[in-house]
C-alpha cells in the first residue's frame, strides 16, 4: 500500500525525550526560518542550490510552509517539523515522500545493487540545525526515525536520500548498517543524491 493511499496510517507525531516531530504548520515560519538561515550553508548543500538566500525571509517561508501543510493535507507528500519538547525552537525537518513524487518522477534513479524503486515504500529526506549537528542531534534523529517508519508507520522499504555534497551527512549514513541502494539525479543538479535502505 502506497503511504498516500487513504487507508495508510500516517502517524502525527514522534515524541522522544529529546525531540518532537509533528506535522509543520505556516504558524512555523519565524522558528523554520531561524532554524533555516543558521543552517543555509548545509541546506545549499543538501539542496545542491542557492536555497536559502541571504535575502530569504519569514514571509516567503510562510509560502513554503503552507504549500507543504496542504500537500501534508492531502496526503502528496508529508513534512514533519522537529521541535524542541516544549515545543518552542525549531531544530529541523523531515520529509516523506512516495517514490512516485513529481521531482523523482523526473530524476533518473539508478539501482546500486538488486534494489528495485518501485519496492520502496517511503522516501525520506531530513536536515538539522548546524548547532544541533554539532550535538550529534542527527544521529539521534536517524535512529528515531528508522523505528519509528517500522513500528508506526508500519513500512518495510524506507530509504533515507542525501546529497553526496552534504559530507557531514554523507558521513552519518555511511557511519549505519544501511547501504547505498540508489543513486539519484535530478535535473539541473550537478552532483547525485544517494539513497540508503
Amino acid at each position: 500500500m502506497a503511504i498516500t493511499d487513504a487507508d495508510q496510517r500516517i502517524p502525527a507525531v514522534l515524541r522522544t525525550s529529546e525531540f518532537v516531530l509533528r506535522p509543520i504548520t505556516a504558524d512555523d515560519a519565524a522558528r523554520d526560518h531561524d532554524a533555516v538561515l543558521e543552517t543555509r550553508d548545509d541546506l545549499r548543500r543538501w539542496e545542491q542550490s542557492t536555497w536559502p538566500a541571504d535575502d530569504f525571509t519569514v514571509e516567503a517561508n510562510r509560502q513554503d510552509l503552507e504549500d507543504l501543510a496542504r500537500r501534508h493535507a492531502e496526503r502528496r507528500a508529508f513534512t514533519y517539523t522537529v521541535v524542541d519538547p516544549e515545543d518552542v525552537t525549531c531544530l529541523g525537518c523531515v520529509y516523506v515522500f512516495p517514490t512516485t513524487a513529481t521531482f523523482l518522477a523526473r530524476s533518473t534513479v539508478t539501482a546500486v545493487d538488486e534494489a528495485v524503486w518501485d519496492e520502496m515504500d517511503a522516501v525520506v529526506y531530513f536536515w538539522v540545525r548546524r548547532s544541533r549537528v554539532r550535538t550529534h542531534l542527527d544521529a539521534r534523529l536517524l535512529t528515531s526515525l528508522r523505528a519509528w517508519f517500522t513500528d508506526d508507520w508500519r513500512l518495510s522499504h524506507t530509504v533515507f536520500v542525501i546529497s553526496e555534497r552534504f559530507d557531514q551527512q554523507m558521513a552519518l549514513l555511511e557511519s549505519t548498517d544501511l547501504r547505498p541502494l540508489f543513486e539519484i539525479a535530478e535535473p539541473g543538479k550537478a552532483g547525485r543524491y544517494i539513497a540508503f535502505g
